[in-house]
């Protein structure tokens, strides 16, 4: 079938999958060195706990089979090698049925870690890598040129991520229909980078320009995806600058990366296609199938994004084959910031000794200028920020996460940045307080060099020691409100 291939394409699917399986390479590196501390076995939710009350059809994995710490870690390291040889260009060297099976490891590797990760992974981004993840696997290599129906399937998956995005800023919090969203966002987004302070400082004018450009971005430039080029490819191109202007502004994971890499598909780079033959009839059967498969599972997502109940960031079949995106629908007017602080004194009392313990990425001490992670995750980090919203999204695992540091866990510790005590000699209480931040004036960080100025607001776990932390009924109940890019499900 002639029609079935795009051999002008050739030179996007080449950038597409390189960039593609750099994106794989982070995600693995990001679970393998924190899964120990976060759902391995002494983890805070450990998997093996969690396979015991979830069965395989809800949550198809390979650790549903058999789960140990040294079996997660050579999944994880497998995945990172595989990643780095799809980066190297070897499914280019293999048949192409060698090749499909190449890229069907690392989706399937991935596809494990997160069915078992729980609020760990309950983030848009897992379930956005996975789908762009399954797609790439029937893109072909040099054997074949691109199929068409798997670059407008792509298109396709980049239109719900934009234009779902747009439409839960126009369904959710007013201050993006009043275009004043950003004089709050990149002081209260969950982990700012190193130049979110100079982004929230702009003039409040460049910022309702910012938030009537996003709108134009993710609402109607998504449409021209769909175009004879070379319309596509200027739309793409647009997403690409806005997608790398969110880069700069602050630590978003890989959402804003894997972004980027799907427009890269809808980019047509000037490059005289190698010849190549006609594709072979089980491939285009194969290919024609899955894509069908695929347009049918999108009945869901479409009604959702269609809904005026619309959520964002939800998954509608267990393999994350076709999902629902959305970032931001609500924004924080204020940054509340939990403070964890341990002694060594036999007394807890208001005059003890109480060290804070450092975070790597989020907001802690106000003279210590955010840092660049992106596209690396700091799962941990990102936890915290929810945690300051809602008590509820922290009931799960802080606890776990209070126990391990009056042990000095060294796998939990490896998550910070730096804890106040040594290794052999753990805090004897351990205590949560809320604080709240805000960004410096120009002539505050001229006076003092902070960047943050940080207000206590109250008590966020009491006092705790080692025998009480499960007994301590420091969360409140009531149901979390959703804010952020993924939503702890």
């Amino acid at each position: 079938m002639e029609w079935f291939t795009a051999p002008d394409y050739w030179l996007s699917r080449l950038v597409f999958q390189r960039a593609l399986a750099c994106v794989y390479l982070v995600a693995f590196l990001t679970a393998a060195l924190q899964f120990r501390a976060l759902i391995g076995e002494r983890g805070m939710l450990p998997v093996p706990r969690f396979v015991e009350r979830v069965p395989f059809r809800r949550a198809p994995s390979l650790f549903q089979l058999h789960y140990s710490d040294r079996f997660f870690a050579w999944s994880a390291w497998a995945g990172c090698a595989v990643s780095a040889a799809l980066v190297a260009g070897l499914d280019s060297l293999l048949p192409l049925w060698g090749a499909m099976l190449l890229w069907l490891v690392p989706w399937a590797l991935y596809l494990s870690i997160v069915n078992v990760g729980q609020t760990w992974y309950a983030f848009g981004w897992e379930s956005l890598l996975l789908e762009v993840g399954f797609l790439a696997v029937f893109l072909g290599n040099d054997e074949v040129a691109p199929p068409v129906v798997v670059l407008f399937l792509l298109r396709w998956i980049l239109f719900r991520v934009e234009f779902g995005a747009g439409l839960i800023k126009l369904r959710g919090d007013e201050c993006w229909r009043k275009l004043t969203c950003l004089d709050h966002h990149h002081e209260t987004q969950p982990m700012p980078g190193p130049l979110s302070w100079f982004f929230h400082h702009l003039p409040r004018p460049l910022h309702r320009v910012e938030v009537a450009a996003n709108h134009v971005t993710q609402l109607v430039v998504p449409f021209l995806l769909f175009t004879p080029q070379p319309v596509a490819t200027a739309a793409a191109s647009l997403m690409i600058v806005t997608q790398l202007w969110l880069v700069l502004s602050g630590n978003f994971s890989w959402l804003n990366w894997i972004t980027i890499v799907l427009a890269l598909s809808a980019v047509r780079f000037p490059a005289d296609p190698p010849p190549v033959p006609g594709a072979p009839l089980w491939y285009e059967s194969v290919v024609l199938a899955v894509c069908a498969l695929l347009l049918g599972l999108s009945y869901r997502p479409v009604r959702n994004l269609l809904s005026r109940r619309q959520v964002m960031n939800r998954s509608f079949d267990p393999l994350h084959l076709v999902n629902t995106y959305g970032a931001f629908g609500s924004v924080s007017r204020v940054r509340y910031e939990v403070v964890i602080e341990g002694t060594a004194d036999e007394s807890p009392r208001e005059d003890a000794d109480w060290r804070e313990y450092e975070f790597r990425g989020k907001p802690g001490d106000p003279r210590r200028w955010p840092r660049q992670f992106a596209p690396y995750h700091l799962r941990l980090d990102w936890l915290m920020w929810f945690a300051a919203l809602s008590p509820a999204y922290a009931g799960p695992w802080f606890g776990a996460l209070v126990e391990r540091l009056l042990e000095n866990d060294r796998d939990t510790l490896r998550l910070l940045r730096r804890s106040p005590f040594p290794p052999d000699a753990p805090p004897r209480y351990v205590r949560a307080r809320l604080f709240r931040y805000r960004y410096t004036s120009w002539r505050e960080l001229r006076a003092t060099g902070a960047c943050w100025e940080r207000t206590y607001v109250r008590e966020y776990l009491p006092p705790t020691r080692l025998a009480g932390v499960a007994r301590r009924p420091w969360a409140r109940p009531g149901r979390p409100t959703g804010h952020g890019p993924g939503r702890p499900a």
